[in-house]
């Protein structure tokens, strides 16, 4: 594993080092400089604004994710769980639901992709004393790159669980096979401690000009997580990985311990009342529409709800593959029926409460919620036009802003997803809108396509919604449903025009609520593929049929032909091996010290 990462990284060492030289131009002040092979390590701490290059060379190993359809942006997950389907065929995710990933794959290799960050982080911290630069910056380095080091190795853990701790840069003189896999509990232990020395040498904000850069609050929020997955029934007393021993014997999963939950909720309530007393804050918009302001916390840059997000730039394959197919798009980001209907009715109330053996809903009357006919009238705010199907109408405000459906108003005018319709199957080729729906939720409408006209995109890994609904998750699990569990679940839904939870829930009752809230309110952000691992749900929720409309008929917006619930993929999960990842063969074969994961 490291001598292939040492071997990559001094490649790339050469090609920064290279690209540095070329930066004033090809003229006589390039041709004093030393040549390339000469500028080694110690010269390039030697001055400032090399080894500024280096720390934003170890900034580039965090993964855009916004292109979830593509293995180098490492987001297999949104299109690996319940949320949607990929209709591109050579996304990662596919292998994922069809049972047919194996430890022999290599792409969209995290493993290696995040080992290398960690080791750029390594060598810039023991390295960084070199540099002439006031102390007050010094130490704000030292809190990103100490940031970034324990950020990538909780993207490892993530996935693979225990795994190695790399806290220096490895050499190739050491021996490797005597590096082991951690127990999950240290290598949380190790990411929250790095956590608190980044907390401490960073500031709460930063100046619009870096954005981007890791704050206080990124670290706090990176705990708090870091936390609850640490406390979450995967890891926390799992009696499916209670024999995984390593070589030596060294057990690699902890036995149960309540007491992580209230952890993970103090972490959780320190970023919140640090965050929020240094001006951040859950988003509205300026018009507090509650569908504009869900919809704008990922489309207004540098708002005051997020704690961390990677700059993309103009991500026009994420804008193409989002846009249905006669906007210039390729229709390939398609919410599952499963989601759609989770969304709530305007008036808080689930539209459907389960499913029938042959995939027929079973409907909540009391909600409201009708399956067939068409509205007559638009909504008063325009949520939705006239002529919809029934079963896009008073849905919760967070429908409209995530969710383009059949007839839905983007851009101008009205969606043709019927097989007919301008944006139907007949008109595509292989990549197509197969559920009936496509992702609206982080997708600019002032784009345009044609025009090659594309916004300025952002990931959010960390945002203020999150970390409340990460408290109030760990407070319930601690002590039950209290005040301060319904205040902040609360809180995420009266941003979205949604009524308040009812008084007087059980834990589990509660425990329910929270995990629906999450599968709204963070849906397409990657936490529904973790949250059902380590809640272990996964389990039931992965091994069975999704669903959509029926894309392949339809001649007009009212052809009730399409709105049959129809499969678009029977998926395949194996528990337990499927909630860890394999790690790749031949990282094994390199170092059998290494233990593999259950199952592989």
């Amino acid at each position: 594993m490291m001598k292939n990462i040492f071997a990559r990284l001094s490649k790339q060492l050469c090609v920064l080092l290279l690209g540095m030289l070329l930066l004033p131009s090809c003229t006589k002040t390039y041709l004093k400089k030393a040549p390339d092979e000469d500028l080694d390590i110690k010269k390039v701490f030697s001055e400032r604004k090399f080894a500024e290059s280096f720390l934003t060379s170890a900034y580039s190993n965090i993964p855009v994710m916004l292109g979830a359809a593509d293995w180098d942006q490492r987001n297999p997950f949104t299109g690996a769980c319940d949320e949607m389907e990929i209709t591109f065929l050579g996304a990662y995710s596919h292998m994922l639901n069809s049972g047919a990933w194996s430890s022999n794959d290599y792409f969209p290799d995290i493993w290696g992709y995040m080992y290398e960050g960690i080791r750029k982080t390594n060598i810039f911290l023991e390295n960084v004393a070199q540099v002439p630069m006031p102390e007050e910056d010094r130490k704000k380095w030292i809190g990103e790159a100490t940031f970034l080091r324990a950020f990538f190795h909780f993207m490892l853990a993530r996935v693979y669980g225990p795994i190695p701790i790399a806290d220096h840069a490895y050499t190739l003189n050491e021996d490797y096979t005597k590096i082991r896999r951690a127990p999950i509990d240290k290598v949380i232990g190790f990411i929250t401690s790095e956590c608190d020395k980044s907390a401490g040498l960073l500031d709460w904000t930063v100046t619009p000009d870096k954005y981007g850069r890791v704050t206080k609050a990124a670290a706090m929020a990176l705990k708090a997580q870091a936390l609850l997955y640490m406390a979450s029934p995967l890891w926390n007393g799992n009696p499916d990985y209670m024999g995984i021993k390593d070589k030596d014997g060294t057990s690699l999963f902890p036995s149960f311990d309540k007491e992580r939950w209230r952890a993970a909720a103090v972490a959780a309530k320190a970023c919140i009342d640090g965050t929020e007393a240094n001006g951040y804050k859950l988003y509205r918009s300026a018009s507090n529409d509650p569908v504009r302001n869900y919809q704008e916390i990922f489309i207004e840059r540098n708002n005051a709800e997020v704690l961390f997000a990677r700059n993309a730039g103009e991500h026009s394959h994420f804008e193409r593959c989002s846009n249905p197919i006669s906007y210039g798009g390729y229709s390939i980001f398609c919410p599952t029926q499963e989601l759609v209907d989770d969304y709530e009715m305007e008036n808080g109330l689930r539209p459907i409460t389960g499913y029938q053996p042959d995939g027929s809903p079973v409907i909540n009357a009391a909600s409201g919620y009708v399956e067939t006919g068409y509205v007559a009238d638009k909504h008063p705010k325009d949520y939705y036009p006239a002529g919809v199907r029934n079963m896009y109408v008073k849905r919760e405000p967070r429908f409209y802003a995530s969710i383009n459906f059949n007839g839905a108003t983007w851009k101008g005018r009205g969606i043709q997803f019927w097989n007919e319709g301008l944006d139907g199957r007949r008109r595509a080729g292989s990549d197509y809108c197969i559920s009936g729906y496509l992702m609206k939720k982080m997708v600019n409408p002032t784009s345009d396509i044609f025009q090659n006209r594309f916004s300025l995109n952002t990931w959010i890994y960390y945002r203020l919604g999150e970390v409340y609904l990460n408290y109030a998750e760990a407070l319930n699990e601690a002590d039950g449903p209290v005040a301060d569990v319904y205040q902040y679940v609360n809180a995420i839904r009266d941003r979205s025009g949604l009524p308040a939870l009812p008084a007087g829930l059980s834990q589990h009752e509660m425990r329910e609520r929270i995990h629906h809230e999450r599968r709204i309110e963070l849906a397409f952000e990657t936490h529904r593929y973790f949250d059902t691992h380590r809640w272990k749900t996964a389990g039931d929720i992965d091994n069975k049929a999704i669903h959509g409309m029926n894309i392949g008929a339809g001649a007009a917006l009212n052809d009730d032909n399409f709105y049959k619930r129809t499969v678009i993929e029977k998926r395949v999960f194996v528990s337990p091996k499927h909630y860890l990842w394999p790690l790749q063969q031949t990282e094994i074969n390199k170092n059998p010290n290494l233990v593999q994961n259950p199952g592989w």
